[in-house]
């Protein structure tokens, strides 16, 4: 009946019943067991636990309630939901449980159930055989209003947030024995009255962890405002008091664990162990131009001098060698160290100076001046012993690198040789071929480093009784221009393979070798630090969100068991990575109200953003409520009562709950609160705040320059009052006109120009602006009292949300119907539309891609790409074909010539913005998207027919060998509106 019915009344009035069903495991189907109606409408159930563990039957929620019902003899228990003692929001509005989670051990159960403010009760059952007698809800803490709770049976509460960063809590106490009052079902209440509490900070949980969520994004603009050559993801994030600006950075978070400042400018860095059974390093050694400091690791690092190291030399490596040596190579020899102390040493023949070497645990090989190699290795003695032939090469030896000795094994069976003429070669170790080529690789440019890695493999866990899987040997090549190249190295042949490259900075590439997550990692420095490593089966390549270093080493002690110890001009640093496999690492600066859109103010890199929230209070209204509610306080009592009555409204007015925690006052329908704010997106600093009036809603801002006014800049803001959402209605629309003053940190009200319908987009236009009104396109020039208006198109559909201009070229966004292209006619000063498109669209954000293409995105979580076709033509100056004529005469009430549909794509997600940007220096354009949900994606375009032959018959082959689980066809869930394209 609903269904038919249009005026919505049948709905309203319908009357919902609760069933029980029984679940029949031998007939393997369910049975409808019985039902009633209920008196008022529940929004949510939660099951009592039955059999042994509880009385069964089902908490049903509804507005003000939490009724207890079962099957059989059991009289209905209600109890009403606590409300906030001297809450702001409208007192008739209603309260409701919107999630709960359930505890059960074998001896009890309570339910945590959380309203809409954020407050949890904890809820228990009063039993007597069988029967509920009553209902207890206990006030217990408040936190962000969540999605989904689930108590863990460790003692850890996980709230899923309803937007906003999730939280891990520890319960700490179960909130039995303190003084909060228990509010119970037994006790006597008249019909719509309610029991009160007092919120305040945690005391029952405390937070252990923190989820981060970007859900939702209401906007996003990407630009490098840090100059980092890489440009940040600026988005708006978040509802209400929770709302952010959050600075996203493509990068792993680094963790600073110390700094320290040293006697000079190092060159180098290593950390070494005393023994090869021991956890964590026992030394750092740092080299200097013409000495080498050893600092031991502990409690504090501190230096040390009877470490057996050659203190009066630079070093060029050092490594442990065998069980418990350690192994120093500096310019004019070896030392091998012993743990007893006893040093050998290998002094260089004549005048010879060893200018490059590599090492591992058992290995040692040393380029001599002039490019000759000599080999040591080690017996099984511990000796290190020299091999009888020295190659020489062909060039000078530039970089030269070892792999780890595989376990099980003697030795490294590769070395890879960097030379200056262009090449990489690979020389064979075995004795049975040792020192004889294998491999070479010729490079576009010079090589600075080498690294020999293992990657791809796990290892064995004996916890879980799994084996580990042996890795692919890779060779990493830093180049002097700031490249790195990955080649596959052939573990049987030596042979390399499928390079892969990769640009990474200004400066020359190094490569050092570090352990993460228990395997190899390599850590490439250039004008900024990356680190290539494999995280779950899958490989990454992501810079590090640091200052730049200049050289590192692997770093393991009890505080950091996976570090890296990095040197930055004359400071060491420990530092730590720990969330490996994000993307991006993330800043938060906590803002008022829900933003909406942002500008950037390009001179000093400052955000412009405007704020603004529905059924809100603005402070100064919020300041006038609670001064009445406590003169009302006041007066309320008698004589008697007035001096305790006056402290408590004393107290009630100097409380702060942080309303990103506890939430916004909810001031009802109708009800805006907006405020401008000039932020600076480094620092996190707002610089200027102007808050608009009590039901002023901002919708748009524009940073413009006026050709009346020289290079002054202005910021437009379109602003409506008293509106209401549904039925559309408001008292009047305004533009507010501020100038921008001291270098973009201040703003200065100008005027307000009042208009008839919503300003909800701004854009500037040939040293004027263009203002969507609801759905009239209008030219305004900046005056001194007011904006003027110059020129009017009244043949948009619907409502303007978005305009973009090239040139004479005008693209405007319908709310209901697509784009619109316009052509803006100087001598006539006329606005007309030469093209529109065929199907409806609810744009939501767009975006030029050049002058002829407009991408845009749908509520229905479509994007689209249109064309203008080659033969349309928008010149309107001189007419001899009678396109003119034609335009005014139209197809289908509009334009007669329409848009090429190049590209649909359903995401299912609702996009809110779009933007055209290389996230990459020296990368290639890229559509960025932003959806509601917190989702970040790219559509990138094809550069060749066979990349897009290819990618589209892996597309069809994975749509018929993984169907989709829920027996959906793939296909046609991209092409949920429109035909995929």
């Amino acid at each position: 009946e609903s269904d038919s019915d249009p005026s919505g009344e049948v709905a309203e009035k319908a009357q919902q019943l609760l069933t029980y069903y029984e679940l029949d495991l031998g007939l393997n189907h369910v049975v409808r067991k019985y039902s009633e109606p209920l008196d008022e409408h529940a929004n949510f159930l939660v099951s009592v636990p039955g059999g042994t563990d509880g009385p069964s039957g089902v908490l049903i929620c509804s507005e003000n309630y939490v009724t207890y019902k079962n099957i059989g003899d059991q009289p209905d228990i209600r109890c009403p939901i606590p409300r906030r003692r001297n809450d702001l929001d409208d007192p008739e509005r209603g309260m409701i449980f919107v999630c709960s989670a359930t505890h059960k051990t074998k001896s009890m159960f309570f339910f945590l159930a959380q309203t809409e403010q954020g407050d949890i009760f904890k809820i228990t059952l009063d039993t007597d055989e069988d029967m509920v007698t009553a209902i207890n809800l206990k006030y217990f803490d408040t936190v962000p209003v969540a999605a989904s709770m689930c108590v863990l049976k460790s003692g850890f509460l996980f709230v899923a947030s309803e937007f906003g960063n999730s939280f891990l809590y520890q319960i700490a106490q179960l909130g039995d024995d303190d003084d909060e009052p228990r509010f119970s079902s037994n006790t006597p209440l008249d019909e719509g009255d309610t029991f009160f509490f007092s919120p305040r900070s945690l005391k029952n949980l405390v937070q252990v962890d923190e989820v981060d969520s970007l859900s939702p994004i209401m906007n996003c603009q990407i630009a490098d405002l840090a100059n980092e050559d890489t440009p940040q993801l600026y988005t708006l994030c978040g509802r209400g008091p929770r709302s952010t600006l959050r600075v996203l950075r493509h990068g792993l978070e680094v963790s600073e664990m110390a700094v320290s400042e040293l006697p000079g400018n190092p060159n180098a860095v290593w950390t070494v162990k005393k023994n090869v059974d021991e956890e964590f390093d026992a030394y750092i050694i740092v080299s200097f131009v013409n000495a080498t400091l050893v600092l031991s690791i502990g409690e504090t690092v501190e230096e040390v001098t009877d470490s057996g190291f050659l203190g009066t030399t630079p070093t060029l490596s050092c490594s442990q060698l065998g069980d418990d040596a350690l192994v120093q190579i500096y310019p004019d020899g070896i030392r091998h160290i012993r743990s007893d102390k006893r040093v050998n040493e290998w002094k260089t023949p004549g005048k010879k100076n060893i200018v490059k070497c590599a090492v591992n645990q058992r290995q040692v090989v040393i380029a001599l001046t002039g490019g000759e190699l000599v080999y040591f290795e080690m017996d099984p003695t511990g000796q290190l012993n020299e091999y009888t032939e020295r190659k020489e090469m062909s060039s000078d030896v530039v970089c030269m690198a070892l792999g780890r000795v595989p376990t099980g094994e003697q030795r490294c069976r590769f070395l890879a040789v960097g030379l200056s003429d262009n090449t990489v070669r690979i020389v064979s170790l075995d004795p049975t071929d040792c020192l004889s080529p294998l491999s070479m690789q010729a490079l576009p440019e010079p090589p600075e480093s080498l690294c020999i890695v293992e990657m791809g493999g796990t290892e064995a866990k004996e916890e879980t009784g799994e084996t580990g899987s042996v890795g692919g040997l890779f060779l990493n090549i830093g180049l002097q221009n700031g490249v790195l190249l990955r080649t596959v190295l052939d573990t049987v042949t030596g042979d390399l393979s499928d390079t892969r490259t990769r640009y990474l900075g200004l400066r020359p590439v190094k490569l050092f070798r570090i352990s993460m997550q228990g395997s190899e990692a390599v850590l490439a420095m250039s004008s900024r630090s990356w680190l290539s490593y494999t995280y779950q089966n899958r490989f990454h390549l992501t810079p590090l969100s640091y200052e730049s270093l200049e050289y590192a080493s692997g770093f393991a002690s009890e505080q950091c068991p996976e570090g890296i110890v990095a040197i930055s001009t004359n400071t060491l640093r420990i530092l730590a990575l720990e969330k490996l496999g994000a993307v991006f690492n993330q800043v938060s600066h906590p803002v008022q109200f829900t933003p909406r859109k942002f500008v950037i103010h390009p001179e000093s890199n400052n955000l412009v953003l405007i704020e603004t929230d529905h059924n809100a209070y603005t402070d100064a209204t919020k300041m006038e409520r609670k001064q009445q509610m406590a003169e009302e306080m006041v007066e309320s009592v008698t004589e008697e009562q007035r001096e305790m009555a006056a402290e408590m409204a004393a107290q009630f007015l100097n409380e702060e709950l942080p309303e990103s925690i506890f939430g916004a006052p909810k001031a009802g329908s109708g009800m805006w609160a907006s405020v401008i704010r000039i932020i600076n997106p480094i620092s996190g600093q707002t610089l200027d705040k102007i808050s608009l009036e009590q039901n002023e809603a901002a919708h748009s801002i524009s940073l413009l320059k006026f050709a009346s006014r020289g290079d002054d800049q202005f910021i437009l803001v379109g602003v409506a009052r008293d509106l209401v959402l549904q039925p559309r209605s408001l008292t009047a629309g305004y533009i507010y006109a501020y100038q921008l003053k001291d270098n973009g940190e201040k703003l200065e009200f100008l005027h307000k120009t009042e208009v008839e319908e919503v300003p909800a987009a701004i854009a500037s236009f040939q040293g004027r602006c263009l203002i969507g009104v609801g759905k009239f396109l209008r030219i305004y020039d900046l005056g001194k009292k007011k904006m003027l208006r110059k020129c009017e198109n009244k043949h948009i559909p619907n409502f303007v949300i978005g305009i973009h201009v090239t040139g004479s070229r005008i693209v405007v966004s319908d709310i209901q119907d697509s784009f619109h292209f316009i052509r803006y006619k100087r001598q006539e000063n006329q606005l007309i539309i030469f093209s529109d498109d065929t199907n409806p669209r609810w744009i939501t954000a767009s975006c030029m891609l050049d002058y002829n293409t407009v991408a845009g995105a749908d509520k229905f979580g479509n994007i689209t790409v249109v064309r203008l076709p080659e033969d349309i033509s928008d010149d309107v100056d001189e007419d001899p074909t009678g396109n003119k004529a034609l335009w005014d005469r139209g197809l289908l009430s509009g334009a007669s010539q329409k848009v090429d549909i190049v590209m649909n794509f359903h995401i299912g997600e609702i996009v809110t913005s779009l933007q055209k940007a290389t996230l990459i220096p020296g990368g290639s354009e890229s559509l960025v998207y932003t959806t509601l949900s917190g989702g970040i994606g790219m559509l990138v375009p094809f550069t060749s027919h066979e990349d897009q032959d290819f990618f589209q018959h892996l597309e069809m082959y994975m749509r018929s060998e993984n169907p989709p689980l829920c027996g959906r066809d793939h296909l046609s869930f991209r092409s949920y509106y429109f035909p995929i394209k």
